[in-house]
C-alpha cells in the first residue's frame, strides 16, 4: 500500500452524535475542513436525523439507523459536487444533527400584569403562568430559518422567542375566549386547547411542533383577591342581624361559665357590643332604604312629614349590683333574659336615674312585669 493509498484510508470514519446534554437541539459534526471520504459511515439514532449542508445550502437529510455514504444515497451532494475528480476524492460537507426529542417543562410566565375586561368585575389586571413542550418537526426548516451555521445550538437560543409567543398569543386567547375570572381556574383544559389552537401554526412556521401547552395559574393582583376574600366571607356570615346575636348569645354564655371574668358585667358588656352591632346594621339598612314619596333611596332620601313613624322612646336602664359591684346599665330586655338564666331576681340590688338609692329589684313597678314572667323555685 502506497502513502496516498493510506492518506485516503485516513479520510473513511464513522459519523454519529452521541447526545449526553439535554437541552442541545442542533450538533455540527467536528471535521477537519469537513472533508468526507467515500463509504464513510453515517450512525443516526433514533430521535435524531442528520442533516447535509454544502456551500450554504441544504443538500441531504438522513434519519435513523447505518448509512453508508455513497452516489446512491447522496444523489443531491452528488450532482452539487459535480464529482470533477470522481467519487474516490474527499468531498466537503456540513453535517448537523438535530435532535428530535421532546423539549420538555418549557417555562412560560407575564412580566407585567395583563389587562383584560371581565363581564363582572370590569377591567382587571391579571398574570398567568404555566409550561409547554416542543420538538423539531422540520429539521431542514428549522436549520435553515433559526440554528443557521451555528456548530450548536441549544433551548436557550429560542426559548426566548417561544416564550414570548406563548405569553403574547395566549393571553390574547384568553381575552377572546370571554371566560369570567372566576370560572378560569375550573376552565384551565379548556383555556390550554384554545391557546395551542392559537399558536401551533407559530410554531410550524419555524419547523417546530407543540407538542403540550400547559396553564399553571392564572392570578389577579393581592388588592383585588384580598377584596374577593372579604366578598366571600360576607356570602359565608349570610344574615348580618343573625349573626350579631349568635354573637351576643355567645358572649353571655362565656361570661356565665367564667364567674372570675365579672360574671353577670361580662354578660352585660356581650349584650351591649350585640345590641350596638344591631343598632348600627339597623341604621345602615335605615340608611339605604327606598322612600316611595321622594322616590329617593340612601342616606340622601329625606321621608316626607308623616310617611314614616315617629322614633321609639328610649328604653328605662338599670345598674344591677352583683357582688358589691355594679354592672349595665341593662335595659328591661337584656334584664329580661338575665331573669331567664337565674342571674337577675326579685333581691337583686337595682337603680336608674332619678332613685335616690338602691332598691330591691320586686319594689320597682318597671321591673314587675319582668319578675313575673320568672318561674318561682321548684319546691
Amino acid at each position: 500500500m502506497g502513502l496516498f493509498d493510506k492518506l485516503r484510508n485516513e479520510f473513511v470514519d464513522i459519523i454519529e452524535w452521541t447526545d449526553t446534554s439535554s437541552d442541545t437541539i442542533v450538533w455540527k459534526f467536528p471535521r477537519y475542513q469537513n472533508e468526507i471520504k467515500q463509504n464513510a459511515k453515517l450512525t443516526v439514532r433514533e430521535s435524531q436525523v442528520a442533516v447535509f449542508m454544502n456551500e450554504g445550502k441544504i443538500a441531504d437529510v438522513f434519519t435513523a439507523g447505518m448509512h453508508t455514504l455513497n452516489t446512491q444515497n447522496l444523489p443531491i451532494l452528488a450532482t452539487l459536487q459535480g464529482w470533477k475528480y470522481g467519487f474516490n476524492s474527499p468531498y466537503k460537507a456540513d453535517v448537523f444533527f438535530v435532535s428530535l426529542r421532546q423539549f420538555t417543562n418549557q417555562k412560560w410566565g407575564t412580566k407585567n400584569p395583563v389587562m383584560l375586561r371581565d363581564a363582572e368585575f370590569g377591567p382587571l389586571r391579571v398574570r398567568a403562568f404555566g409550561s409547554y413542550a416542543f420538538k423539531v418537526k422540520d429539521a431542514a426548516e428549522f436549520i435553515k430559518d433559526i440554528a443557521a451555521t451555528n456548530p450548536e445550538f441549544t433551548v436557550d437560543g429560542i426559548n426566548e422567542q417561544l416564550r414570548n409567543l406563548a405569553v403574547s398569543r395566549g393571553m390574547d386567547a384568553i381575552a377572546e375566549a370571554k371566560i369570567p375570572v372566576l370560572d378560569l381556574a375550573a376552565n384551565y383544559d379548556e383555556v390550554s386547547t384554545i391557546i395551542t389552537d392559537k399558536i401551533r401554526p407559530e410554531f410550524n412556521e419555524l419547523g417546530l411542533e407543540l407538542t403540550k401547552f400547559l396553564i399553571e395559574n392564572i392570578s389577579l393582583p393581592p388588592e383585588v383577591e384580598a377584596a374577593l376574600d372579604k366578598r366571600s366571607s360576607m356570602g359565608i356570615v349570610g344574615n348580618l342581624g343573625a349573626y350579631a346575636q349568635f354573637q351576643a348569645a355567645n358572649a353571655m354564655e362565656k361570661s356565665a361559665e367564667n364567674p372570675g371574668s365579672g360574671g353577670l358585667a361580662g354578660a352585660g358588656l356581650g349584650l351591649g357590643m350585640g345590641a350596638a352591632m344591631m343598632g348600627q346594621m339597623g341604621n345602615v339598612f335605615q340608611q339605604n332604604q327606598f322612600n316611595p314619596v321622594s322616590g329617593q333611596s340612601g342616606a340622601g332620601a329625606a321621608p316626607a312629614a308623616g310617611a314614616v313613624p315617629p322614633p321609639l322612646p328610649s328604653a328605662v336602664s338599670f345598674f344591677v349590683a352583683v357582688n358589691g359591684q355594679q354592672a349595665g346599665p341593662f335595659d328591661q330586655t337584656q334584664l329580661q333574659q338575665l331573669a331567664a338564666t337565674g342571674q337577675f331576681n326579685g333581691n337583686s340590688l337595682v337603680w336608674k336615674a332619678g332613685m335616690a338609692a338602691w332598691a330591691a329589684a320586686s319594689s320597682v313597678p318597671e321591673l314587675a312585669s319582668i319578675l313575673a314572667a320568672v318561674p318561682p323555685p321548684l319546691p
